[in-house]
């Protein structure tokens, strides 16, 4: 299958990898000293078990790319707008592009662009970073990609691209109902990333002070309201199920975004608890906690302000 990585730094550099090594035709769509040192010397990957040198195709024009049969999405979602415009020469009537971006409206920027049947939505389960340029670190067991049809069910792409997934050591599943999937992560990291990113501080500093166990519940209890109200099914006790998962683990529990307000990068504020607050009000849901994680983060959406 031909492949193209829209995207390619750490999530996307390990997956598009993975499909290398499986055997598909892969164009890693990169730039700046990461795209040089995959040129030059091959994209490493680094995993707790083993390190390999991966050598494929990489570029920071798409359209030196061509058309092909699967386009990763992977780049942060503030880049959409861009990466949509600029990924249009390698999708052709035959092209599935597929989303694996943080939140439950991502993949809209390229349904409304490219059209629903074009896009699938998913979304990847992996602990994975940049080394440096042209190395990707991955560490632990999870690695999993869920994705599906925008309006559900069943579809021959669909079986063939898990296919492709799963033959290249990527374990996949093909759902029926994506959207459940999304909003069951969603609930996580929406209120990991905005609870951490508002304190600046991690959640294994908030969670034993119950003023911000209050906060971080309420958030997550907010964010199920409103899935609840959307139409989303989700599991009867999955914020319990969700709260204590993290108390379980709570010196592995890292938020992007996090990171990237300490670092003084954009933030994924509008695909996360802005996202809540978009659809807290066309569910008719009062999202208080997620409006003022919001409100207070907005300044720093493009950065530091000035």
């Amino acid at each position: 299958m031909r492949i193209a990585v829209m995207g390619a730094g750490s999530i996307g550099g390990y997956f598009g990898g993975m499909l290398s090594l499986g055997g598909n035709d892969v164009t890693l769509i990169a730039r700046g000293p990461h795209l040089d040192a995959i040129r030059t010397n091959g994209l490493r990957i680094i995993t707790d078990h083993r390190e390999r040198t991966v050598s494929c195709a990489a570029t920071s024009d798409p359209a030196e790319a061509g058309a092909m049969d699967l386009v990763l999405l992977t780049v942060k979602t503030y880049h959409n707008a861009q990466a949509v415009e600029s990924m249009a020469p390698m999708v052709s009537g035959s092209t599935t592009v597929l989303c694996l971006q943080n939140g439950i409206d991502s993949y809209r920027p390229a349904a409304d662009a490219l059209g629903d049947g074009r896009v699938m939505p998913g979304a990847a389960y992996v602990e994975a970073g940049l080394l440096g340029p042209g190395t990707v670190r991955q560490t632990g067991s999870v690695v999993r990609i869920e994705f599906g049809e925008v309006h559900g069910g069943d579809s021959e792409r669909g079986r063939r691209i898990r296919e492709t997934l799963e033959s290249s050591g990527i374990p996949a599943r093909f759902n029926e109902d994506i959207h459940r999937t999304l909003w069951a992560k969603f609930l996580f990291i929406a209120t990991m990333a905005g609870t951490t990113t508002l304190a600046r501080e991690e959640l294994a500093g908030l969670m034993p002070r119950p003023e911000w166990k209050r906060v971080v519940v309420g958030c997550l209890q907010e964010i199920e309201a409103v899935a609840r109200a959307s139409g989303i099914a989700l599991e009867p006790d999955v914020s319990g199920e969700i709260l204590r998962y993290m108390e379980e683990n709570l010196a592995q529990m890292h938020a992007s975004m996090h990171s990237d307000i300490m670092a003084g990068r954009p933030l994924e504020l509008e695909a996360l608890n802005g996202a809540v607050v978009r659809a807290g009000l066309a569910a008719g849901v009062p999202t208080p906690i997620n409006g003022l994680i919001y409100a207070m983060l907005k300044p720093w959406a493009d950065g530091p302000p000035e």
